[in-house]
């Protein structure tokens, strides 16, 4: 989601060794506990091929964990026809759920109230998508509508990941899920 040209397959198979090296390191050890020797070690790349592509170790984490924004923005627009107000489609819990292998990782990169590197790129892609489509349905207040749902879902998932919200991802799921359907009902 955060790289939208047409790129080279090899520059792509090294960012996706870098992104899974990543992974692995940090299922070990915090990502502050990493160090770039260990990474390229792990995806057998250089030092050198690791800064051609990334600043930094966040920036190379941000990369990695973008396709939960990607699974997020999928979730939330898992239904068809009209949607049920009080239960979330199946895909939602099952996105909450899918977070719990690198919880340390989103964790510090999704800070309580949404914000942190990903909630960033979590804000702007799910502000994106809920515009396109509140713009093609004509409805009223679109770039309202569209920020108070991108920042409700990311406000509230960086809460819930850092246990200022409780419940099982099917609870959690349920309740931003009411939350989004009376903004989207709003307006």
């Amino acid at each position: 989601m955060t790289r939208a040209a047409p790129e080279d397959p090899r520059a792509a198979r090294t960012r996706a060794r870098l992104r899974a090296a990543l992974l692995a390191e940090c299922a070990e050890r915090p990502l502050e506990e990493v160090s770039v020797a260990a990474l390229v070690r792990r995806a057998g790349a250089g030092r050198a091929t690791f800064y051609v592509h990334y600043t930094d170790l966040e920036d190379l984490a941000v990369d990695a964990c973008a396709d939960v924004v990607r699974e997020a923005v999928e979730a939330l627009h898992a239904w068809q026809g009209r949607p049920d107000p009080v239960r979330a489609p199946a895909a939602l819990p099952e996105f909450f759920a899918s977070l719990t292998p690198h919880l340390a990782l989103y964790r510090r990169l999704l800070t309580p109230g949404g914000g942190g590197p990903l909630g960033l790129v979590l804000h702007r892609d799910l502000r994106a998508y809920s515009l396109r489509e509140r713009e093609r349905a004509g409805a009223a207040d679109a770039a309202l509508v569209a920020s108070a749902v991108a920042a409700t879902f990311a406000g509230v998932l960086g809460d819930w990941l850092h246990g200022l919200l409780e419940g099982t991802p099917r609870q959690i799921a349920d309740q931003v899920w009411q939350l989004l359907v009376a903004l989207h009902a709003s307006r």
